[in-house]
């Protein structure tokens, strides 16, 4: 009877219907390679209608395998296939990636377009006092984060990416969760920016902050702020922090940007792309805190010896 179960078991997983890979869809797809991050092992591409399943659109991609990435070039027209993995969940994909990537036409060699290389944000590099409003709809500035250490990320409330925008917040979300239970964490904040002022105004940011932190207690702002960079002031904040963001089609194509800075207003570590885990800033913060502290106790020695 044994054998029969385990048979019968096995039988029941090669069924069509009880196999993970059903989850799994391809389509064929076309585009055009606006930009390679070969850190986060993707490529921004502007690609083209895929009839039933996603209109023409510019967005990030991983390449599998990633070594496909040293023959592309920006510019280089590309056939392929995109892999969608179904939550089944009803909440849309749960990850999607490139395969079996093939180059159909290679860049034309033209002058770079002036302002779109990237800046590196540097450790060390003091931080200006660009200014926000918050998700009360009051203006705060970096200045005003001194002498604690502070967690920065950018985000739009309407990316419907699962590796992007949502999973930067739920990772924020998590290390905002250790503020409390944590005393090492005690002068740590956390700020994400959006960079869509144009539809994340105060109370758009109030909600989804309530929704990603999963509370309505404004007790989680004091520790946690949502906030916007304005038209006028967003390529600035954009340039300085190494982030790429363009309109496209209704929706944003950006890489991702978080910034460590210091108690003293200075970068401590920048990390691009979504390859950082929780556990990195957590260590971050806390070292920083820690010699931010020793710093303290070294000054007041020589007072207390006078």
């Amino acid at each position: 009877m044994r054998r029969i179960l385990i048979a019968l078991v096995a039988a029941i997983s090669l069924l069509p219907g009880c196999n993970k890979k059903t989850a799994e869809k391809r389509y064929p797809f076309t585009g055009r390679v606006v930009s390679i991050d070969t850190q986060d092992k993707s490529a921004v591409i502007d690609g083209d209608n895929i009839p039933g399943f996603m209109e023409a659109m510019a967005m990030s991609y991983k390449i599998k395998p990633p070594e496909k990435l040293n023959e592309l070039k920006a510019g280089d027209s590309i056939a392929a296939d995109v892999v969608v993995i179904d939550s089944g969940k009803g909440e849309g994909a749960s990850d999607y990636w490139l395969e079996n990537v093939r180059v159909t036409g290679h860049a034309k060699a033209s002058a770079p377009a002036p302002g779109t290389s990237q800046r590196i944000p540097q450790p060390g590099d003091l931080v200006p006092d660009f200014a926000f409003t918050n998700q009360n709809g009051r203006r705060i500035t970096l200045a005003q984060y001194r002498g604690k250490v502070l967690l920065i990320t950018f985000i739009y409330t309407r990316c419907p990416f699962p590796d992007f925008c949502p999973r930067m917040s739920a990772n924020f979300d998590e290390i905002y969760k250790q503020l409390a239970a944590d005393p090492s964490l005690a002068s740590t904040r956390l700020l994400s920016v959006s960079f869509d002022p144009d539809h994340d105004t105060a109370k758009v940011l109030r909600d989804y902050a309530y929704s990603v932190a999963h509370t309505h207690d404004a007790a989680l702002f004091s520790k946690w702020q949502f906030a916007s960079a304005s038209s006028a002031d967003l390529p600035k904040v954009a340039n300085f922090f190494g982030l790429i963001a363009t309109p496209e089609g209704g929706m944003i194509t950006h890489n991702l940007s978080t910034t460590v800075i210091g108690p003293d207003g200075k970068i401590l570590h920048w990390y691009h792309g979504s390859d950082w885990q929780v556990s990195d800033l957590i260590k971050d913060a806390q070292g920083a805190s820690s010699k931010a502290k020793q710093a303290r106790r070294a000054k007041e020695q020589p007072l207390r010896a006078a």
